[in-house]
């Protein structure tokens, strides 16, 4: 297959393929700034590098690529808010009541996200309407293991947020 008809099998396959979901926020020129992505993977535990996509059609991605440094926020369910706070074309991504603060390096961090990076970017890729974004780890916190509350990540499934819950087969692999 070929063509358009690629274009829609690509469509078609990748709404069933789970993506875990995370909120990226940087500071454009003392102004924050969010959007929300179910592209970010692994690239490098040393060092570590993480790589994600960012669509020319946001009007944040240009004023990310040029802060040069964000927060990357992985995203539990109980952060389903924020997650649809920074999906939402034209929202105010830090409206008054959403708990935020700044890192002593000026980027915007939310405060009730328990697993987040500090991060530089280190390299793109320009792609048919979209960045591939490389970004070096200089930072973070990850959330305790032992907290179960903590332990349902979000996923974005078939254009909808998903609760993960458990293993399903409670094997683990090496």
């Amino acid at each position: 297959m070929t063509g358009a008809g690629l274009t829609d099998t690509f469509r078609e396959a990748f709404r069933c393929h789970p993506a875990g979901v995370a909120v990226i926020t940087a500071d454009a020129d003392g102004r924050p700034i969010a959007l929300t992505v179910s592209s970010l993977i692994s690239v490098s535990a040393a060092p570590p590098v993480v790589a994600f996509s960012l669509s020319t059609r946001s009007t944040s991605a240009a004023p990310l690529l040029q802060a040069g440094t964000m927060v990357i926020h992985l995203l539990r369910y109980t952060d389903l808010d924020l997650a649809r706070l920074g999906a939402t074309p034209g929202a105010d991504r830090f409206p008054p009541g959403t708990p935020w603060e700044r890192l002593p390096t000026g980027e915007p961090r939310y405060t009730q996200v328990s697993t987040w990076f500090r991060a530089k970017v280190v390299g793109t890729l320009p792609l048919a309407g979209a960045t591939l974004v490389a970004a070096e780890l200089l930072e973070g916190r990850a959330a305790d293991p032992a907290d179960t509350s903590e332990n349902q990540s979000l996923v974005y499934l078939d254009r909808r947020w998903h609760r993960l819950r458990e293993e399903l087969d409670g094997s683990s692999q090496t």
